[in-house]
């Protein structure tokens, strides 16, 4: 007899049963056959995301054979059946229009009358179920990894009264809203946050300029730049610790996962409040990668794939040069003069000063900008924590019906 989903049999009196029992369809769906254009699409795994169904990555499908094919109707649990990486993730369908079902995707329709489809589809997404699927039902090698129908068929699951399933779903579906309504206002906020800063950057090569604002190169307000230490580091703690490419997130320092330079360091390499610090070596998505140093530790120094760019006091502040090498135009602008080395790039510091800054002529202009990315900080920060409590929320509902009991 298959283990059950929850660890142990009749928990808080639950009946179990094996999903074959209730659902009315349990099975894959056929291979596609595209067409340029069509009213029927087809449902793949890119389609099936832990967001829920994403209907505007299927492709449309030949409607000649449409009879043959598995069309998904609303409320089937969708549940990718291949592919490390895909295999295992879940949502509803919850489309209106006509979508057939492709062969790496497994349609589960649930018997109403006893289970309510959400139900299913949140013991699929719950750790239990998810390590249930990787320990039971999936076969095949490292690359060819797939889901077993025989073994899904035979899951057994707590089926609680159907009043009980929507009490829970409905439960978690409010928390999952309110998510929802969160990670949204945080990406308002993000888009505000990068619209205050260098709007004009949007047009690089255009000449408008606003008023008050000048465009220099670089090196008029970054004087010098300093590369960092180049020897060995270790784990021991008792050496100085040095920041890394990975000790730079988001313009600040990042102090996990720190090393160490074992031996002494020069005072001037040391880290002082303000500095900044640019990423020149790297793949190309962490190339450009920038951060203030804020005093985060009693001491420190940085390595040599790191530099310290400073600006000149009086004319820029670090905070604004710090924004300014991380707005996204600004970050393609550094791609752009990176040359290849064996798998890394490297920007040439003396190339990045040749860079045009658009900047306020005026400190406190400067200032007040930095100060109106700070809010949008805050409430970027609110929001995350709001979101780590309802995740926790959320979690504790599931781990209370659904994970190992002691």
């Amino acid at each position: 007899m298959s283990e059950s989903i929850t660890g142990i049999r009749g928990a808080s009196g639950w009946a179990e049963m094996p999903l074959s029992n209730v659902t009315e369809l349990l099975r894959r769906g056929t291979a596609p056959l595209y067409v340029s254009n069509s009213r029927v699409r087809v449902i793949g795994q890119r389609c099936v995301q832990s967001s829920g169904f994403h209907a505007e990555v299927a492709r449309p499908h030949d409607p000649a054979v449409t009879s043959r094919s598995l069309i998904a109707e609303q409320g089937d649990v969708l549940l990718n059946s291949t592919g490390r990486g895909t295999i295992g993730r879940s949502c509803l369908f919850d489309a209106e229009e006509v979508f057939a079902v492709d062969s790496h995707v497994t349609v589960l329709r649930a018997k109403r009358d006893l289970v309510d489809p959400r139900w299913i589809d949140l013991v699929l997404r719950s750790p239990r179920g998810q390590s249930y699927l990787e320990s039971h039902c999936f076969v095949g090698s490292t690359n060819q990894v797939e889901l077993s129908r025989g073994e899904l068929a035979d899951m057994r699951i707590p089926v609680p009264p159907l009043v009980e399933q929507r009490k829970i779903v409905d439960a978690i579906d409010a928390v999952s809203a309110q998510e929802h309504a969160i990670d949204k206002e945080i990406a308002k906020l993000r888009s505000v946050r990068q619209g205050i800063l260098l709007a004009s950057m949007e047009s690089v090569s255009g000449s408008h300029m606003p008023t008050g604002w000048t465009r220099i190169p670089l090196r008029e307000v970054v004087p010098l730049v300093e590369y960092g230490i180049s020897e060995a580091f270790d784990q021991d703690p008792r050496g100085l610790p040095v920041l890394r490419m990975n000790n730079l997130r988001d313009g600040k320092a990042e102090l996990s996962e720190l090393r160490y330079s074992p031996t002494p360091v020069p005072r001037r390499l040391e880290l002082r409040y303000g500095d900044v610090l640019f990423n020149r070596t790297n793949s190309i998505e962490h190339i450009g990668k920038s951060g203030l140093w804020r005093d985060e530790l009693v001491r420190a120094t940085y390595a040599s794939y790191l530099v310290r760019i400073n600006p000149e006091p009086s004319r820029l502040i670090p905070e604004y040069l710090v924004e300014w090498l991380m707005h996204p135009v600004i970050r393609q602008r550094v791609r752009s003069i990176s040359t290849v080395a064996v798998q890394q790039v490297n920007v040439n510091p003396s190339r990045l000063r040749e860079l045009d800054i658009d900047m306020p002529v005026s400190l406190g202009e400067q200032r007040r900008l930095i100060d109106s990315l700070g809010s949008c900080d805050r409430q970027i920060d609110q929001g995350r924590v709001e979101l780590t409590k309802l995740r926790k929320l959320k979690r504790g509902i599931v781990d209370n019906f659904l994970s190992w009991r002691a």
